[in-house]
This record gives structure tokens, sequence and C-alpha cells, in this order.
């Protein structure tokens, strides 16, 4: 998917206001302060502010007994929050304003007549508004041009998702710095067009009311409901037990708000939902083991009405062009941890199947279904996604992979489009710059592990080589590219990912930055050029530190090993992209050897992984003159005890080859290339890699 839009300097936002201490904006000021932003929590009330702050604390204090977070951590986080009373005290310069007050237009607009009061005029509000009209909200305000809607899904300090609303007067600055902030915090971001419901409660708000529906109907009881739901859907939690978790009345007034909007009467909330909520009652859900399933007629019922319902309302949001497919099943995925999108889920049941229970459903709900799923339906064919978007800002093109569901992995697909967008980029003499980055918070986390495990048991080998010798004839296109290349690495970067980024001129990372090749760790090693290009970046040395033992590296020890060749504050990202630019191609890519020699990591191994050591180091020995009670070198001789040996053995070998070919950097790569079905082949990979897909830990026997 290709666009174009005007270069222009864009101020990112650093300072944020969130206004309601409740759950939703407790949480969001929590996010937001744990990626080092400046946060204002405000409330009316003191009391209400306080106790926004402990929600905030209990929930920060559960992540340190699960370790996701040190004593020292939270303190930070709670330091950057100060609790606000009244949003007439909100600073006048802030950058960013959230509302995250009750689902009311009239108090809503009661706080941005306030704000518009108070804050300057380069405040940008935002409301977390989840069904009302994001342009009827941004013309009760006096700046329309700087407000969006912004709707984070619960609870916004764990769920990835959020939908970016621009009203049909938000600028572009506006909404390109509301996707930034959201971007820093790691979310996965939709940006959508204002339409009741937006993108994934447009379908799912409906779906849950059809539950109840179909619980009227009398077909089967909640338990019964709610299995043949998860039974269809794949999905861990039915209908009734979600609307336990998020509350009936929420669901009967955003079902009730969608009828009205869309006037469509099916959505008028059931009445055994209004009864429920009138009654202030939970839905009673029994025993399943106890009850049993219900008939099978019955299920067949309940599952084709409930995905029929789906397929119909994902195919209005695509034809109304709210968003794309993609951006409808990474909703989906993302926000409602379903297994697959409704478009996926489509495909999977195949495509006339899924037009017939559409149809069904739409004739029921009295709408008609849009004519592309007709089309595709009489074609038989599955519905094709993209995975790569391009837009070009004047010379500098930025291609994302936009598959955070999977945090970016590479699969066939996601690689054939790649290098489909490149050859269009290398070719358009109007750009000078190609800059390559991750949708949500990964870069690209490795390649599709699935996909190696069922080749290796289907005993098709020559499909993984297949794979992977295109796969470096895409980063053969990065690397011989006569554009300036650059990696916007700043966040996480695994195995496959790590390599993508190698062959880039430049990788530019932040704090956020983490690296690693697990290659080793699971029973294989590098196969896209990591055990090439990362020690003519650099040195043998480090890169064995780094690829044989499997070492995670943070920003610094990228940094200093030249793995990461800008490491920059998240609000410098663009500036030094446009400078990057501007300089072109750098003038030595490979210096074999790291930039910062005396860094503790470069240090160490350049001493514990010198070639004197490495035939002790691959026995399982520790060198002479080491201590072993030392925590760093314990570490190295736990991670390569763990590794598989077949595969150290051979990546070390790899990386021996690395010195030995020089410059040519593509004999190296031949050399890795040809030993792939080697490592393949053996037990210890398909041990290494199930045991990753299963969640355990492998048990090698080194064959």
């Amino acid at each position: 998917m290709f666009s174009t839009a005007p270069a222009q300097v864009m101020e990112p936002v650093q300072s944020v206001a969130i206004i309601g201490a409740g759950n939703m904006g407790s949480g969001i000021a929590q996010k937001t302060a744990q990626e080092e932003f400046d946060v204002q929590m405000v409330d009316r009330e003191a009391k209400w502010v306080e106790r926004g702050q402990e929600t905030i604390a209990n929930f920060l204090s559960e992540a340190v007994e699960r370790r996701i977070f040190k004593p020292a951590q939270v303190e930070a986080i709670q330091s950057r929050i100060t609790g606000v009373v009244g949003t007439e005290n909100v600073s006048s310069d802030t950058d960013l304003v959230i509302e995250a007050v009750f689902e009311d237009f009239d108090i809503k607009t009661a706080v941005f007549t306030t704000l518009d009061e108070v804050c300057d005029e380069n405040t940008i509000l935002a409301s977390n508004t989840s069904s009302l009209s994001v342009n009827e909200l941004a013309a009760a305000t006096g700046r329309p041009d700087k407000f969006v809607g912004l709707h984070f899904f619960y609870h916004p300090a764990k769920n990835r998702l959020v939908e970016v609303i621009p009203a049909e007067s938000t600028s572009r600055e506006s909404t390109e710095r509301v996707v930034q902030y959201c971007k820093t915090l790691g979310k996965v971001v939709i940006v959508c067009k204002d339409r009741p419901g937006f993108v994934v409660n447009r379908f799912f708000v409906p779906w849950l009311n059809e539950a109840c529906l179909l619980l009227e109907e009398e077909l089967a009881t909640t338990a019964q409901i709610d299995a043949a739901a998860c039974n269809a859907f794949q999905i861990g939690m039915g209908p009734f037990a979600l609307m336990n978790l998020t509350g009936p009345p929420i669901a009967l007034h955003a079902t009730d708000y969608l009828a009205e909007q869309l006037n469509t009467p099916r959505y008028t909330g059931a009445q055994n939902l209004r009864d429920m909520v009138e009654a202030g009652n939970m839905w009673e859900i029994g025993d399943i083991a106890e009850e049993g399933n219900c008939s099978d007629e019955a299920e067949k019922i309940i599952s084709q009405r409930l995905l029929g319902q789906v397929f119909a309302i994902s195919a209005q949001i695509v034809a109304e062009e709210i968003c794309s497919m993609e951006d409808v099943d990474r909703g989906a995925k993302v926000g409602l941890r379903w297994a697959r999108g409704p478009f996926e889920l489509a495909n999977k049941l195949g495509i006339e199947s899924a037009y017939s229970m559409a149809s069904q459903y739409a004739e029921l709900a009295g709408f008609t279904l849009p004519d592309f799923m007709a089309s595709q339906a009489e074609s038989d064919k599955p519905f094709e996604f993209s995975y790569i978007d391009v837009t070009t800002d004047g010379s500098i093109a930025n291609v994302q992979i936009n598959r955070p569901e999977a945090m970016n992995a590479l699969n066939e697909t996601v690689v054939s489009q790649l290098g489909d967008a490149l050859d269009i980029l290398n070719a358009d003499n109007s750009i000078s710059t190609i800059v390559l980055e991750g949708a949500g918070k990964a870069f690209v986390a490795g390649a599709d592990v699935k996909f190696f495990v069922d080749k290796i048991r289907a005993d098709k080998i020559q499909d993984i080589y297949d794979f992977t010798a295109f796969g470096h004839q895409v980063l053969d296109k990065l690397e011989n590219s006569p554009k300036t290349t650059i990696a916007m690495t700043t966040g996480l970067a695994l195995g496959g990912g790590l390599e993508l980024a190698l062959s880039c001129d430049y990788r530019i990372g932040t704090r956020r930055t983490q690296f690693r090749f697990p290659e080793t760790s699971i029973g294989i090693y590098p196969g896209l050029g990591g055990s090439q290009r990362t020690p003519r970046i650099c040195g043998v040395e480090s890169a064995r530190w780094a690829v044989l033992a499997g070492n995670f590296m943070d920003h610094n020890s990228a940094f200093a090993l030249g793995l990461l060749t800008h490491l920059v504050e998240p609000n410098e990202v663009d500036t030094t992209v446009d400078t990057l630019a501007e300089t072109g191609k750098p003038a030595e890519k490979y210096a074999g050897k790291p930039v910062d020699s005396e860094h503790p990591v470069a240090a160490f191994a350049s001493q514990f992984f010198s070639d004197e050591n490495m035939d002790i180091l691959l026995s399982g020995r520790i060198p002479e003159g080491f201590d072993p009670e030392d925590r760093n070198v314990s570490r190295q001789i736990k991670s390569l005890r763990f590794a598989a040996p077949i595969a150290v053995k051979m990546a070390a070998d790899l990386l021996n080859d690395a010195v030995d070919t020089g410059d040519d950097l593509q004999a190296g790569l031949a050399l890795e290339l040809e030993r792939l079905d080697t490592i393949f082949a053996t037990a210890d990979a398909h041990e290494g890699l199930s045991a990753l897909i299963e969640g355990r830990r492998p048990k090698y026997s080194n064959n």
C-alpha cells in the first residue's frame, strides 16, 4: 500500500494530562508515565485523584511481585505523575490532554470548554470516547483542528490496541503527533474514520447483544452459548463472561447507542440484558462441565449466527472505508485477543460459507451486505492481506512492516511483499532514502517459528531453505540499495528482525531498543546474514558474545558494539532520519570492531570470547583466569550450556568464516546458506523450535 504526503516538521508530544482518575484514566496515566512522559492526572476532587494514585500504586506493586518492574522503576514512574484537582488547573503548556470521563456528550464538552480556556493554542485535545461522534465533539471545542478521538482498550496499561479517530476538521499534524505518542507507548495503532463504534466496537458490541438474543430464544444456557462461541472463534472467554468482566451496563449503553446511530433495531439491547442492568445483577454462568454442551443443532445455530454477524458487520466497516480489512483483523486479535480476525476466520471457514452466514445475518438485521462480499464468494478465493505499508514524505520513503499482532514476525507473505516494495523504491529516482520500521512496540521479532516446525515435521527442509534463500535476496536489496537505508529499531529486534536491520546502512535506536540473537537457544543459527554481518560490524569476539550466548543487548550495549549506529531520545528520531537522509550512505558500514572498545560488554567479550578460549568454551569449561563465581562469567557459561551444542558449534564456525572471507560478504553469506539444510535436519533444531512454541525448556541430545 503506497501513499504520499507533503514533508513537514513535527514537534513530538512530551507532556500529557489525563482528565479523569478512574480505572481507564489512571491506566492511561500509568502507561504514559511508564514511557517517561510527564503526566498530570486530573479529577474534580482530591479523593478521586488519590484513589487513582492508589489504583496505580496497587497495579505497580503487583508488577514488582511479578518481576516486571524493580522498586526503583516504580518509584520513577510514580514520580512522573502529578495529581491535579480541577480541570481548570491543568498546565497551560501541556502538549496533549486526554479526557477520560463518563461517556456522556454534555459532560465531555463541559470538560473541553474549560480546557479551551486554560490550555494554550498548541495543546491537542483528545477524547477517550468509545462511541460518541468525534466530529461533534470537535465542533464543540474552540480548536477543531487540534482534536482527536483516542479510544484506549481496557486495561490501557496492558492492552496494546488504541484507535485514533481524527475528526474531519483535525489537522494532519495533530493526528500524526497523537499517533506518534501512541506508538511511543508501544501501542498498535488503528487510524479510522469517525463512524459509530469505530472499528472493534462496531462488530464486538452487537456480538455481545446477539448472544443475549440467542439466550432469549432459549437455544442454550449462558454457559453453553459461551462454550459454543469459544469453540467457534477459538477464544478464551465467551460473550457472557466478557460482559461480566466489563459490566453489563457498558454493553447495554453501547449497543443501544449503535442501534440508534446506525438505525439498526437489531442492535437494540435485548430485554434480558436490560432487565439484568436494571436489577444491578451480573450474568449467572453455570459450570459447563456439569451442564454439558448444547445439542449439535443448537451449537450450529449459535456459531453460525455469531460468525455471520461478525462477517457481515466487518464487511460494512471495510465498505464504509472506516479502515482496512487488515486493521479489522488487527483490532480483533490485539484488542480482543482473538486468535484470528474476522477476515482470517472467513478464509479458514471458506469464503462461500462465510458469505452464506453473513447474508443470513444481514437479512435478519435488515441491511444489505456489501457487494465485495458477494464478489469474493463468487471468486471462491480467500481474502489477500497486505502487511507492508509504504508512505513517502518528500524523497524519504517509509516502509512499515504492519503485523503487530505477531510482533511483525517474518513469514513468506511479509518477506515477499517487502521484496516487492523494495524493488519499486529502489527503481524510483525521486526517492533518496528508505526507512524501515515495525508497527507496534517491536521492529521485527524474528521469523515465524511455526513455519519452521511445520516444515521439519513434514520433512520439507527444502522449503525452509527456499524461504531463507529468498530472504537473503530481499536483504540484498537493502544491502546493495542505491538509496540510503535506515532501520528504525526503536523497539525489540530479535533474530531475523535484527538481521534485517543489520542489512541497512544505519540503525536508529532509543532507550527502548532491545536486540538479541536467540537462535542457538532454539537449536539453529542466525541464517539471514547474522553470522556474517555481525562480526563485520563489531568484531568476531563481540559477535560471539551476541550470537553464541544469545545475550540480550540493551540500547547502550548495542550502541557500544556498533549494532546501533545512532542512539537518540524518542523525540529526536525524526530529525535524525532527516539528517541521515541528507548525509547519504556511510563511508564505512563494516568497521570490524566495537565503537566503544572500553564498554564493559566489548571489553569482556574481547577477552572471554577470544580465539584462544573458544575450544575451552565449546567444551563447556571456563577459561583459565576467569572467576566461576563472577556473575557475568557464570551467565555466559549457563547460556552456552542451555543452547543446542550443534547450533553453537556451527554458529561459531560461521563467525570464523566471516573473518576468513573478509571483505567478500557474499562469500560468507553463501556459506551461511549452504549449511542451512544441515542444521534444520537435526533433532535439536526440531526440539528447540518445538519447545519455543510449546512454552517449555528444550532438552537437547546433540543430534
